[in-house]
């Protein structure tokens, strides 16, 4: 099994590889297809648009999708904004709640170059 840390490092590179041959000013869903097949050649595991129920005292009250979910471990939050919302950290971390999983990366493809912050819960 790939450690977390390999596996990050893993999704990084396949970020920077996506942002080497589009740049920037595309919208996210040409960045998430992009990501999508260049983690899918490096031999990962990834569902795109995966759907997670939220839940509040038991019950289902809606329903959400991440953009990419690597390996089961790691979802990955897309954005292509010259600055990110306010919110997109907050978005990032209820995932992670919502999914029981501890690990997500926070990708913008902006100029001048792609950012990345990794969340852990």
């Amino acid at each position: 099994m790939i450690r977390d840390e390999d596996l990050t490092y893993r999704v990084r590179g396949c970020v920077y590889e996506v942002y080497r041959h589009l740049g920037h000013g595309f919208l996210e869903s040409i960045y998430q297809r992009a990501l999508l097949q260049e983690l899918e050649r490096k031999g990962l595991g990834v569902e795109s648009e995966v759907p997670i129920s939220v839940r509040y005292k038991g019950q289902v009250i809606g329903d959400c999708r991440v953009d990419l979910l690597v390996e089961n471990r790691i979802i990955i939050e897309l954005k292509a904004q010259q600055k990110l919302p306010l919110g997109a950290k907050a978005q990032l971390l209820n995932y992670l709640k919502a999914t029981g999983l501890n690990l997500g990366l926070l990708v913008n493809f902006t100029f001048p170059k792609a950012t990345i912050e990794r969340i852990v819960l």
